[in-house]
This record gives structure tokens, C-alpha cells and sequence, in this order.
């Protein structure tokens, strides 16, 4: 039994060594994203209605885009780049917005956003992109399966996530420039369905762009998930009159993040308070024993509460 603290401990000290080596390395010199050349989207602009007409029209616009994205990445010779998005372009799927350039941005839809009296939005953490979408459409899946009814889940790609591993995963200016865009969106959401019960889906990361984006949005409800930090004080500072929920399952490495935040000239590196404890001053949910991208995997206590979240009921109370 001694071995696993003593593991959790070196684990600790490795993770506070990442972060003061983040500290020293210069971010102007980070590697900037895969650069694999994408035209210029021909959908642009809010969506102005959820009728099915608008939506359709929208969906297969967008998907056109996609489709002239992969013949693009398949003349540069990214094969990878060209058979995600070929994936994405399948009919049947229902993205609002696509661009492929500067390493890919997309907002999709799954369920029947033009029925929703419920809706979900996903913002998910570092590491994640065009080539790797699938996992965030997949745990988009099974929470709208989940869910059932008259509910829609959209995850949004909406900013240009730091590598897992980088300096910038560190830092808080990836999020700076998410938040308005998010911002941006939610709005254009409210507007679209103003009777809708929304509710914001932060996971790693995205906790960190959900807080910068936080105030006054009009949800119900917004959920930190395996979070490092939202990069607040506590729950006060984000200035929102939505609950703010957090959870961590018990396989998490996150938990073994330093909680720390150092300011420096020029930005902050780290996100301070821990989500989970008394002084964030958030509800806690149980995750169960989920690790760190484990939180919508189907059968998963953490998936249930979400849900329930979702739906404006009561989680099950956190164990931690």
C-alpha cells in the first residue's frame, strides 16, 4: 500500500517539474500547428435559424467545405488530414462551421438541434484536433445517447488547442483567444433557441476557456471536468449566474497537477485553485473511477451525472 503514495508523490514532483520547464521555455518558440493548407470556407457568418430547412442547407454547405478540405490536405499529401475529414464528410453528419486552416476548427451538431429543448455544448482540452476528432465526436455520441429525447449535443472545436505537453497547456493564452469565440457562439445559440435549457461542458483545458468566457453567459449550467484549474479563484470570480458543477474520476492524473498559478511579466502560467475543493466553492459530482478521457464513456458514472446535469437534475454527490 506504501508504493502508491510514493507513486502519487514522484508523479507530483514530475508534473511541478513540466510546469517550471514550461516556465523557461520561450513561448515565441513554440511549434506553431501542422500547416496543412485548407481553402478558405465558403460558410461564413451566424447561423439565423433552426428551422430543418436552414439546418439542412447549413449541414450540406458545411459539408461541401469539408469535402473541398480533404481534396486539399489529399493534393499536399497529408493522408491522415484527408481521411478525417472524409470521415467528417460523410452524409449524415451535421457540422454548423468548418475551417480547415491554421490546424482546423469545427462546431457539430448531434441529435436534432431544431427539436432540442435541451442542449450540451462540448469544449474539450489540449491535444485535440481535426486528426483526432473522433474522440470528441464520440464522447458527443454517447452523451446524446445518454440524454434521449428531445436533447442535442454540440461539440465545439472552436480555437486552436495547445499540445497535452507544451507550454502553452500551461498558459491561459490559448483560452484568451477562445473565449470570445465562444462567447460569440453561445450567443448566437440563445438566440437560435431561447427556451432551451443549456448547459456548458468543460473538459482539461476547456475549463480554462469556459472560465474566460463565463461571465453573464446565459446557461444553466457550467461543467468543470478533469480540469487543471479554471484559472479563477473561485467560483465568485467567474462572474456567472449559472451552478457551476466540477467532478474528477478517481484514474485521473490530473489530480496529481500542482495547483499552483505564477505570474510573470508577460502571462500567467498555471490556473490555481483546485475545482474540486471547498475553497473553489463549486458543487462536486461523482466521476467513479474515470481517467482523464474517460468522463463520457458510455456506462460511466461520470457520463449519468453529466447527463443528469444536462437535464437539470441532481448528480450523484462526489466521493473525493
Amino acid at each position: 500500500m506504501a508504493s502508491r503514495p510514493r507513486s502519487r508523490r514522484l508523479r507530483r514532483v514530475l508534473l511541478a517539474a513540466l510546469v517550471v520547464a514550461s516556465v523557461a521555455v520561450p513561448l515565441s518558440g513554440e511549434v506553431g500547428p501542422a500547416g496543412v493548407p485548407a481553402p478558405v470556407p465558403t460558410v461564413r457568418g451566424p447561423l439565423r435559424s433552426a428551422t430543418p430547412a436552414a439546418l439542412a442547407e447549413r449541414y450540406a454547405a458545411t459539408r461541401a467545405d469539408i469535402g473541398a478540405a480533404a481534396r486539399t490536405a489529399d493534393r499536399h499529401g497529408d493522408r491522415k488530414r484527408a481521411d478525417a475529414l472524409r470521415v467528417m464528410a460523410e452524409p449524415g453528419r451535421h457540422l454548423l462551421s468548418f475551417d480547415g486552416r491554421d490546424g482546423g476548427r469545427t462546431v457539430e451538431v448531434v441529435g436534432d438541434l431544431s427539436r432540442a429543448d435541451r442542449i450540451a455544448v462540448l469544449v474539450p482540452g489540449a491535444g485535440t484536433g481535426v486528426d483526432n476528432y473522433w474522440r470528441l465526436k464520440g464522447g458527443a455520441d454517447a452523451l446524446r445517447r445518454e440524454l434521449g429525447g428531445r436533447s442535442a449535443v454540440i461539440a465545439w472545436l472552436g480555437y486552436r488547442t495547445p499540445a497535452t505537453v507544451s507550454p502553452a497547456a500551461a498558459t491561459s493564452l490559448r483560452a484568451d483567444e477562445a473565449a470570445p469565440r465562444l462567447r460569440a457562439f453561445l450567443g448566437e445559440l440563445k438566440g437560435l433557441k431561447p427556451a432551451a435549457r443549456t448547459a456548458l461542458l468543460c473538459h482539461s483545458y476547456g475549463s480554462v476557456v469556459c472560465a474566460r468566457a463565463a461571465t453573464g453567459l446565459q446557461v444553466a449550467d457550467i461543467v468543470l471536468y478533469g480540469s487543471p484549474g479554471a484559472g479563477v479563484v473561485d467560483v465568485a470570480a467567474l462572474h456567472t449566474p449559472a451552478v457551476v458543477w466540477a467532478g474528477r474520476g478517481s484514474d485521473d492524473w490530473i489530480a496529481d497537477v500542482p495547483h499552483l498559478r505564477l505570474r510573470l511579466p508577460t502571462v500567467d502560467v498555471g490556473f490555481g485553485t483546485d475545482p474540486m475543493s471547498e475553497d473553489f466553492g463549486a458543487h462536486t459530482f461523482d466521476a467513479g473511477s474515470c481517467g482523464h478521457s474517460d468522463y463520457l464513456r458510455a456506462g460511466s458514472a461520470s457520463l449519468q451525472n453529466i447527463a443528469r446535469i444536462v437535464r437539470g437534475r441532481t448528480p450523484d454527490a462526489s466521493h473525493a
